[in-house]
């Protein structure tokens, strides 16, 4: 009897080199995420954060000879070479930016729907031939995460915390397995940034989806992330359990003496400051 294969990695990055000019990027980082983990990629600006979440989505190649990106198994890119078949793994990735990417002057669902490109196709999106299930699903997303009241609305007309919430719902819509959040939160004032951290951990905890995301605010990291991995100078400096990030670990890791991590040799974990779990409402 034939032993069972092995569950792919949802993320696994191997030996990834990214140089710029002169300038080293990505110095052969090597990461394993497994399916349904939630993950803060944290570090200084400039250490490699963005460069390496763009990597795994196939929007920048790799330095020839370079090690290589792969997605549950299927290759992204390897050697500096990008998939040919990379439009069809990017449809299981969901890629939120800080800048949220969407269309102001259309209504928030239709921003939503666009999440669908991929399986419907440009010409049907681009023509907003939707089915009455499609917009039912959409408006389902938009209500997950608090927005369906704005569903007609401008994006243009709301808040930034708002625009972002809808980009996560634009990425539940494409039904991706795996979400790539590259500073999520940076622009965003503290209830905004908790009410975006709570949609992203839900869709964790209830959907089992993947969360990779690179965070600033490192107080974040703590409260919704069980494991953190630190990138300092395009290299990764730790990789471990969000818990075991000391005030000397991060002060190593930013190079600083912040009040932020001066807590008399106590982590912000180990002084109860993680929130109620998520409360947006389970799958659609």
């Amino acid at each position: 009897m034939q032993a069972p294969q092995p569950t792919p990695a949802a993320i696994e990055i191997d030996h990834v080199q990214k140089t710029f000019g002169k300038r080293r990027a990505l110095d052969r980082v090597s990461i394993r995420i497994a399916p349904g983990e939630m993950v803060a990629l944290i570090g200084p600006s400039g250490s490699g954060k963005s460069t390496l979440l763009r990597h795994v989505s196939g929007l920048i190649a790799g330095d020839r000879g370079g090690g290589g990106v792969r997605i549950f198994g299927r290759e992204v890119q390897k050697n500096g070479v990008i998939s040919p078949d990379i439009r069809r793994i990017r449809s299981e990735v969901g890629f939120i930016f800080q800048q949220f990417n969407l269309v102001g002057r259309l209504p928030l669902l239709t921003n939503v729907l666009a999440g669908m490109l991929a399986r419907v196709g440009t010409g049907r999106s681009l023509l907003g031939w939707f089915s009455r299930e499609e917009k039912l699903r959409a408006l389902q997303a938009l209500r997950r995460v608090g927005l369906a009241e704005y569903a007609a609305q401008r994006a243009s007309t709301l808040s930034g915390g708002q625009q972002q919430r809808a980009a996560i719902a634009r990425a539940m819509e494409q039904r991706a397995r795996i979400i790539l959040a590259d500073e999520p939160i940076a622009s965003l004032d503290p209830e905004s940034a908790r009410c975006i951290m709570e949609c992203l951990t839900a869709l964790n905890q209830h959907d089992g989806i993947t969360v990779l995301v690179s965070l600033h605010q490192v107080q974040f990291a703590l409260q919704y992330c069980p494991r953190s991995i630190a990138m300092k100078e395009g290299r990764v400096v730790y990789d471990g359990p969000s818990a075991d990030l000391t005030p000397t670990a991060l002060r190593n890791i930013y190079g600083i003496k912040s009040a932020e991590f001066d807590l008399d040799g106590t982590t912000p974990l180990e002084l109860g400051v993680i929130r109620r779990p998520a409360t947006i409402a389970a799958g659609a």
